[in-house]
C-alpha cells in the first residue's frame, strides 16, 4: 500500500463514520490539529503512540500503522502554483507579502530564515458581525545564515549587526 492509498482509506473511513477532524485530533491527541490532520493527509508523521491510537480508531493493519510513523515526502502531489482556491490564497499571501516579510525579518533579526521545522501554528475562528474571520498564528525559530570560512573577528553567523 502506498501513502496516498492510506490517506484515501482514512478519508473514506472519516466520511463513512461522519467523524470531524476535531474528533479525530482529540482521539489521537498529542500535537496540534494542523499536525495531526497533516499526518492523516500524508504530509506529516505521527509518533508511535499516536500512530497506535490512529490504528485503533481507524482499524489499521500493522503496516498501515507503521506508515503513519514514517517520515513522508512532504508536499508531494501538490501542484505549484496551487489550484485549490483556499490554498492558492496562502500562496498569493506569500507572493505579495513575502518580500515585505523578508525585509522586516532581516531588519529585526539579521541575515537568516524563519524555520518551518522548529515551528508552531495555531488556527482560530474569530467571530465577527461582518463574517467570521480565520486567524492563523505562526511562530518559527530564527535561524541565522552561517558565513562559512569566517576567520578573525568576522561574523560567523548572520545575526543582526549593531
Amino acid at each position: 500500500m502506498k501513502r496516498a492509498q492510506l490517506t484515501e482509506k482514512l478519508l473514506d473511513i472519516k466520511r463513512e463514520k461522519v467523524w470531524t477532524w476535531k474528533y479525530i485530533c482529540e482521539t489521537i491527541g498529542g500535537h496540534s490539529e494542523v499536525l495531526v490532520v497533516g499526518a492523516i493527509l500524508g504530509h506529516m508523521k505521527l509518533t508511535k503512540p499516536q500512530a497506535a491510537k490512529a490504528a485503533e480508531l481507524f482499524g489499521l493493519s500493522a503496516v498501515e500503522t507503521a506508515m503513519l510513523n514514517e517520515v513522508p515526502m512532504r508536499g508531494e502531489g501538490i501542484t505549484m502554483p496551487p489550484t485549490d482556491p483556499l490554498i492558492y490564497r496562502f500562496y498569493e499571501l506569500v507572493m505579495i507579502n513575502g518580500p515585505a516579510w523578508k525585509a522586516l525579518i532581516e531588519e529585526e533579526f539579521g541575515d537568516g530564515i524563519m524555520s518551518a521545522i522548529d515551528f508552531d501554528m495555531v488556527m482560530e475562528r474569530l467571530p465577527n458581525p461582518k463574517g467570521d474571520r480565520v486567524k492563523i498564528s505562526m511562530s518559527g525559530k530564527f535561524l541565522p545564515y552561517k558565513y562559512y570560512g569566517a576567520t578573525g573577528n568576522h561574523a560567523e553567523y548572520g545575526f543582526k549587526e549593531e
